[in-house]
């Protein structure tokens, strides 16, 4: 196994890459960010990775939710993406949950980290009342057209910084999506090897229109 996760190994040695094996993590949503964060988290060493999402792949959501190919339309999101980290990475166990977060939360599974990966505000406000409940801290993501956000909760609450509302995402560039996951995962794979993270610390970051990256970053109230 050492050998598989050589590079990994020569940051943080052997010990923290043996205590991964120990960690479980839920990623909810298997589509843009989703697809993303298998690739990125699935070959890890993280032991156990339940992957929640109900919807089926569709040819439209090919050229920015990397997990799928042309050929997989009409398949379970979870189960195409859990195939995928098994696939790249035998020392993960991938469990696809073909549900919504309100059936997935209700089977009570015991996770050291939840990392959102959905498209809509009140999906991400049920995760923050459940983590909260539970004691679980969650890594936020979301992406529109160039711009996204990130943010590690753990004292914070989603529900007081956001207004929790319906709304049609408008269109989306696929480098962002990755952008955004890769940011998440670096995040959850600092806090579950034991590293420093941020907490209750927003960063949104866009394109200007000269096309310069800009970063922005908010504490959040955590009181």
């Amino acid at each position: 196994m050492m050998h598989y996760f050589h590079r990994q190994v020569q940051l943080w040695g052997e010990e923290t890459q043996q205590a991964l094996q120990q960690k479980r993590i839920a990623i909810i949503g298997s589509g843009g960010l989703g697809s993303s964060l298998s690739f990125a988290l699935g070959a890890s060493g993280i032991g156990e990775i339940h992957l929640v999402d109900f919807d089926e792949v569709s040819v439209h959501n090919i050229h920015r939710q990397i997990a799928f190919k042309v050929g997989d339309e009409g398949k379970n999101k979870a189960e195409v993406a859990a195939a995928v980290m098994q696939e790249r990475c035998p020392y993960v166990e991938a469990v696809a949950h073909t549900c919504d977060f309100d059936a997935f939360a209700a089977k009570g599974i015991d996770v050291d980290l939840i990392i959102d990966a959905t498209d809509n505000l009140p999906t991400r406000g049920k995760i923050n009342a459940y983590a909260k409940s539970v004691g679980t801290p969650w890594v936020y993501g979301s992406v529109e057209a160039f711009n996204g956000q990130v943010c590690f909760f753990e004292r914070a609450s989603f529900n007081d910084v956001f207004k929790i509302t319906q709304k049609t995402p408008a269109g989306i560039a696929a480098p962002i999506v990755m952008h955004i996951a890769s940011l998440q995962a670096n995040l959850a794979l600092r806090y579950l090897a034991g590293l420093s993270v941020r907490k209750d610390y927003l960063y949104y970051l866009f394109f200007d229109e000269a096309g310069e990256l800009i970063t922005q970053k908010f504490g959040l109230p955590t009181a």
